[in-house]
């Protein structure tokens, strides 16, 4: 239904011109969607992606280097650095960890990138970040929440288990890991798709952190199992992106140059060859994770709420729409940006006639 501004995003020449459509998607929609973003905006999306990557994969290195002790840090090649089973075991969860939270910021930061994307707006140098900057901590309140009720779920079937190995109680511990580690990972997962659209709730609507948390409730109610199949389908695509394709350069590396060195100094080189190279894979595949959050976040809107058909029926553009609370000649670049959230938040004051009427076309 094109209004007078020429809303046509029925059309595939306007979904293809805007890279994100403007209507409920299809899981395939949100997957290809989250790569347009990235290919139609490099510099702020992998600009991001590189900062955020940095920080973790960083931290992630020197947690290793120091993990390991005085003494094997003295004899070091790549393959004493996991050398011990409980090591391994150790740095990769905490790799994990890190990357996940490093995810669900991500998610919040390019969040404003596709918003814009999805409705038209303009996309200027540091958008992203003036969009993103007054929630800034809330955001990372708020990933942590996720994080911290996912890992909370994950422990406590667990701490069982730990405590009958702890009492020297073979028997039963073997009993209690053999419910608690499946029913703890299952907790995990549940509490992370229910609550992982916080993230650009928070960002998008200025929500506060417990706001954000309830709003990813109301969006996942009965639409769990289809945020779960998008997530693992991009899952996948990181895993072997991330930890394979991207990366055997880097290792090719490690092991022609460090395998058979020794001292201080190879090993500094060996984690350095392998923390670039996980700064470059984790910096390409974040975003693509991030931008299926927050194109989940945003279908939902959609289907649940109506929020594309909330525009259309103003019958005018989103940018329009968004310039209404500036007076004309005054519009300055605070006035639009603060435009653009109000098209995100929710409650009386910026419901639209469409809101209260969920989607219920095909796909659903």
């Amino acid at each position: 239904m094109p209004g007078p501004d020429g809303w046509d995003d029925g059309a595939d020449a306007t979904d293809v011109a805007r890279g994100v459509p403007f209507r409920p998607m299809s899981i395939s929609e949100m997957l290809d969607g989250a790569i347009a973003g990235i290919r139609r905006r490099p510099r702020a999306t992998l600009g991001l992606s590189v900062a955020v990557s940095t920080v973790i994969q960083v931290t992630s290195s020197v947690a290793a280097y120091f993990f390991i002790g005085d003494e094997a840090r003295d004899e070091v090649t790549p393959d004493v650095l996991m050398e011990s089973l409980g090591a391994q075991l150790t740095l990769t969860l905490l790799g994990l960890v890190l990357s996940a939270f490093g995810i669900l910021l991500l998610a919040g930061l390019v969040a404003p990138i596709l918003g814009r994307e999805l409705v038209g707006m303009p996309i200027g140098p540091g958008q992203a970040w003036r969009d993103a900057r007054p929630r800034l901590g809330r955001l990372v309140g708020t990933a942590a929440a996720v994080m911290g009720v996912s890992l909370g779920a994950l422990a406590l079937p667990v701490v069982p288990f730990f405590l009958l190995i702890a009492g020297e109680r073979p028997a039963f511990a073997v009993l209690a890991g053999f419910f608690g580690f499946p029913v703890g990972i299952g907790l995990m997962v549940w509490l992370y798709i229910l609550f992982v659209q916080a993230v650009p709730a928070v960002v998008l609507e200025r929500q506060t952190v417990g706001g954000a948390l309830r709003r990813a409730t109301t969006l996942s109610k009965g639409r769990w199992f289809r945020t779960c199949g998008t997530l693992l389908l991009a899952l996948l695509v990181t895993v072997f992106m991330g930890f394979f394709a991207l990366r055997i350069p880097f290792l090719f590396a490690q092991l022609i140059f460090f395998e058979d060195s020794s001292g201080s100094g190879p090993t500094m080189g060996a984690l350095a060859v392998d923390t670039v190279g996980r700064i470059v894979s984790w910096s390409v595949v974040m975003p693509f994770d991030a931008g299926v959050i927050a194109l989940l976040y945003m279908d939902r809107r959609m289907r649940r709420e109506g929020f594309d058909l909330d525009l259309r029926t103003r019958g005018r553009s989103a940018a329009a729409v968004a310039g209404e609370r500036a007076d004309a000649g005054e519009r300055d670049a605070a006035e639009q940006d603060e435009g653009f959230i109000d098209l995100w938040r929710t409650g009386p004051a910026h419901a639209g006639p469409a809101q209260a009427r969920p989607w219920t076309g095909a796909g659903t």
